[in-house]
């Protein structure tokens, strides 16, 4: 297998006639890692795969693999190989010569691409289907496959669009084990679009948050998780409160805000930005139902629904102004005492619990 290559993304722009899907994003992909483009549909994540793969042109900036800029070269010389949301076998061709189709063209002799292939094949754990034809295996199967295929140019990083997208829930968890577990014995720089935060979670050394082609927060999975930059990544990852307000008072430490309808909320932190406006974040499982007189930092709320998610609760309240919150508990904890949609509940957190959010210049 060939070295593991670094990646790096110079400002680089994709533009679409007057339409910029990419906006003079910059990173850097350490060599071997796993790194997850993680976003909503149209924020620009697979249009960037594209572009590093070669099968879309860049319209400004650079993208380097190693120390080479591969701007210029097709996709079979930029040492990347491309693994598609559809798998794209061929149908007509048994598992053998679907592996050994890129090697086919390169002139490879064919005994030797087919060692090649049945090696991958091995490697796979498919050696024993080698004969059938993709039609004749299963989802997980047909994944491997073009895995394996993927794999045999020995690429220096394998980009991976959406691949586990077509997986039934049960089969999707299996297989990205899968696929972390080949990474790291390939020692291979994997990247990977998704649109979703489980899988990137499970995946990813590196995770790319990104939203109307630009990049909103590129860090480890636990960074992004419990400290997201924007209010965009606390909203996406789905674990935090966001509480959008007027700055009202600034400390050495912490800066306190005022919602619409009245509510004060402090968190740890100074905005980096010069608005009047401030985005504050609380994790949703970090906020508890406090007894009558010690409910610190937090506000009186109502329950507007409950759901029992088993090992979770989950109650979406109202209350000082903010419409949209959620507090997550523990099923033991939920059921030492139990409330139900239109009690009043006191809710606190502690002091930590609360940060400032950045923004992203537009």
């Amino acid at each position: 297998m060939s070295k593991a290559a670094e990646i790096e993304l110079a400002a680089v722009s994709k533009i679409y006639g007057s339409t910029a899907a990419v906006h003079a994003i910059s990173l850097k992909i350490p060599a071997g890692s796993y790194c997850c483009f993680l976003g909503p549909s149209g924020c620009g994540k697979t249009s960037t795969l594209r572009m590093i793969a070669g099968h879309e042109t860049v319209s400004e900036g650079d993208i380097l693999l190693g120390n080479a800029i591969v701007n210029d070269l097709p996709p079979a010389r930029r040492g990347t190989a491309m693994m598609f949301q559809s798998y794209a076998l061929f149908p007509h061709l048994d598992l053998v010569d679907n592996v050994a189709f890129s090697l086919k063209m390169q002139g490879v002799e064919k005994a030797e691409r087919r060692s090649a292939a049945l090696e991958m094949l091995k490697r796979m754990q498919l050696e024993p289907y080698a004969a059938r034809r993709p039609a004749q295996l299963s989802g997980g199967q047909q994944q491997r496959v073009a895995l394996a295929r993927a794999l045999i140019t020995r690429p220096q990083a394998l980009l991976l669009d959406e691949p586990l997208s077509a997986l039934d829930p049960f089969l999707k968890i299996r297989m990205r084990a899968e696929l972390k577990s080949l990474q790291t014995s390939l020692g291979m720089t994997f990247v990977h679009v998704t649109h979703s935060q489980d899988e990137a979670m499970a995946l990813a050394d590196l995770v790319v948050v990104m939203n109307d082609g630009r990049i909103e927060q590129a860090a480890s999975p636990r960074v992004v998780f419990e400290r997201p930059a924007t209010a965009f990544v606390a909203q996406f990852m789905g674990n935090h409160n966001v509480i959008s307000g007027r700055i009202v008072e600034r400390t050495e430490e912490t800066t306190t805000i005022e919602v619409n309808g009245g509510g004060r909320f402090s968190a740890l932190g100074k905005p980096t930005h010069q608005d009047e406006q401030a985005d504050i974040a609380l994790r949703t499982d970090h906020i508890r139902i406090a007894p009558p007189g010690e409910q610190g930092f937090g506000f009186t709320a109502v329950v507007q629904n409950v759901e029992d998610l088993g090992a979770t609760v989950k109650l979406s309240v109202a209350g000082a102004g903010v419409e949209d919150f959620t507090v997550v508990l523990n099923d033991a904890e939920y059921y030492r005492n139990p409330v139900r949609a239109g009690d009043a509940v006191p809710l606190s957190w502690a002091k930590d619990d609360a940060i400032i959010l950045g923004r992203v210049e537009r």
